[in-house]
């Protein structure tokens, strides 16, 4: 294996260092014994982490971070061209990668397990380290999510074994970066058009990483499925039918889900891991952070769970779980839009599928990276979602939200908060946990 890259620079500093990929780097680099600085735009729990871990970190984005001793700046995809700390390091000359560029060179030094997908690459992943962690291969771990590992959540884990398992993301075609071994597509749907356009374009930049797998690897998907078929027209790695593979029974609720088992059952096999470590993992594994995670119980005995799906494929799926798992209960939905362009183009899907829950609200868009497009609103789509299921509301705080819940919702109730920004507040005001 060649040596990590990454390990020639001393002093590296991080835009973006609160999100989930590039904090998996910084602690990385960290546990490498480099001094790490950063910054984000909002103070969180993975601040406070890193900063007791030894890193300096600063909320808000500023020039004068930047340092001259700093010899590598690693940044996230999210962040625009006129940043003034990337502006800064270019104007100084400091080298600079973004952080699928980062992980792509990490990828380079180990066998690589990619798992891309539209949907389910997080659970997919943390099912497939889990059986790697399992059979003791010592693999390193970069996941979109945390792993609940004991009593604490993890989303690098750093292994000095030959494997790496990296969730592989589509955004931006950030997934041309790594150099998979097995590559696992769990499925191909119309998002991210803000930036492909079309679905026929997702397709091709699904299939640009497909052809990166080399010939003696493997493509792990269902080749059957209309939407990925034809991305996988000529490959010179091995296709593998996860389908296939036996359907468990799991703690995690949902066909979805069983689906991720299935691929990551087809994985675990391909490697070499025995039948007992790969079932058994899958049929004890509790999920993820923010995917279909149980948050505790409201002082009326409603229960409360907190899901990060935000587009309306993830959202149908879920819900359709939730309902398997409480087929007798109330479903109360609070929702949180994401993006103001995914709003706009997906919008008619959205109506369809939020519609789905017993109860709604529908809290005001998270812009995240965009700025507001004109017509484009929450209410609006409350407003729309009304005419299909009168049990529909637009609020905008989370002080009321969780306050009208706590006297709505009893023992028969289900509350799932959900969406891709920071809606799980609402939940942990309800259960009183603070953030």
């Amino acid at each position: 294996m060649r040596e990590n890259p990454l390990k020639s620079y001393s002093n590296i500093f991080f835009i973006g260092i609160g999100g989930i990929g590039v904090s998996a780097i910084a602690s990385m680099m960290l546990l490498l014994g480099k001094n790490v600085s950063g910054s984000d735009s909002n103070h969180s729990n993975i601040l406070e982490n890193l900063r007791m871990r030894g890193a300096k970190v600063f909320v808000g984005h500023n020039e004068e971070n930047i340092l001259e001793n700093i010899d590598l700046v690693i940044y996230t995809v999210a962040i625009s061209d006129d940043n003034p700390e990337l502006k800064k390091a270019k104007e100084l000359g400091i080298p600079t990668l973004s952080y699928p560029e980062a992980l792509g060179l990490i990828s380079q030094t180990k066998k690589t397990i990619a798992i891309a997908g539209t949907h389910g690459k997080t659970t997919t992943t943390g099912m497939i380290a889990e059986i790697f962690l399992s059979a003791h291969t010592d693999p390193t771990v970069v996941i979109g999510s945390f792993l609940k590992r004991g009593g604490d959540y993890e989303n690098f884990i750093a292994g000095n074994g030959e494997w790496l398992i990296a969730e592989a993301c589509e955004y931006r075609k950030s997934f041309l970066n790594l150099s998979p071994y097995i590559l696992v597509i769990t499925n191909i749907d119309n998002d991210h058009l803000d930036y492909y356009g079309t679905i026929e374009n997702v397709q091709k930049a699904f299939a640009e990483l497909a052809r990166k797998v080399r010939g003696d690897g493997f493509i792990v998907t269902n080749p059957n499925n209309a939407l990925i078929k034809p991305a996988l027209a000529n490959m010179k790695a091995k296709i593998i039918d996860y389908t296939t593979y036996p359907e468990l029974a799991l703690k995690i609720p949902g066909a979805h889900n069983r689906k991720n088992a299935q691929a990551a059952y087809a994985v675990g096999e391909l490697v070499g891991i025995s039948k007992e470590i790969v079932e058994s993992v899958l049929t004890h594994f509790f999920g993820t952070w923010r995917r279909q995670e149980f948050k505790g119980k409201t002082r009326s005995g409603a229960l409360v769970y907190d899901d990060y799906a935000h587009h309306p494929t993830e959202i149908k799926a879920t819900l359709a779980g939730f309902r398997e798992m409480f087929p007798d209960k109330k479903i109360t939905l609070v929702f949180q839009p994401h993006l103001y362009s995914r709003t706009k183009l997906l919008f008619n899907d959205f109506v369809e599928v939020l519609a789905m829950a017993d109860f709604l609200i529908v809290m005001p868009i998270y812009a995240a990276r965009e700025r507001p497009i004109k017509g484009v609103t929450s209410k609006k789509l409350a407003e729309a979602i009304k005419k299909k299921n009168p049990n529909t509301l637009y609020m905008e705080s989370f002080n009321t939200i969780a306050k009208k819940l706590s006297e709505l919702a009893g023992k028969d109730d289900v509350i799932i908060t959900m969406g891709a920004g920071d809606v799980y507040k609402v939940g942990e005001k309800l259960v009183g946990i603070s953030s």
